[in-house]
């Protein structure tokens, strides 16, 4: 049995595959997922499992560069953006209309995972990077001027 971490299978596994610039979305029970995205559905009811639970958890397993999250969520949910902003310290924001959010973003999106949250504008993209030290810290490896301060 696994011992900690993320146990649903599918999720654990979709993880595993992103690599560097992958894009997931972590979204509300009610975003309207294309047919043909990977979909992971952890929705059970509502709030059940909620937005910020799942984005933490992922949080703990990836590393992320960028956060996407729409317009609305910085002028109509300040209280989710602020937990981001700690949650995902030393990423990139950027903002995306709620169009694009549902519809390109969703398209360009590796996978999508799907939660029962009940809470305005909760569907939030993760941009995957790469763990700079482990990456750039061997002897004789320059680092790149856009990695130096993650060293």
């Amino acid at each position: 049995m696994k011992k900690s971490g993320i146990l649903n299978d599918k999720l654990s596994a979709a993880l595993a595959t992103l690599g560097h610039t992958d894009l997931i979305l972590v979204v509300d029970a009610g975003f309207p997922i294309p047919r043909d995205a990977d979909r992971i559905d952890l929705a059970i009811a509502e709030n059940l499992p909620d937005l910020r639970t799942i984005l933490g958890l992922i949080s703990q397993e990836l590393v992320v560069e960028g956060v996407v999250r729409a317009e609305d969520v910085v002028s109509n949910n300040p209280r989710l953006d602020e937990w981001l902003q700690q949650t995902f310290a030393g990423a990139e924001f950027t903002t995306r209309s709620h169009a694009d959010m549902l519809g390109e973003l969703a398209r360009q999106a590796k996978v999508i995972v799907r939660t029962g949250a009940f809470e305005p504008w909760g569907n939030i993209g993760l941009v995957c990077g790469v763990d700079v030290p482990k990456w750039f810290g061997g002897d004789g490896v320059v680092v790149p001027d856009y990695y130096a301060d993650k060293l």
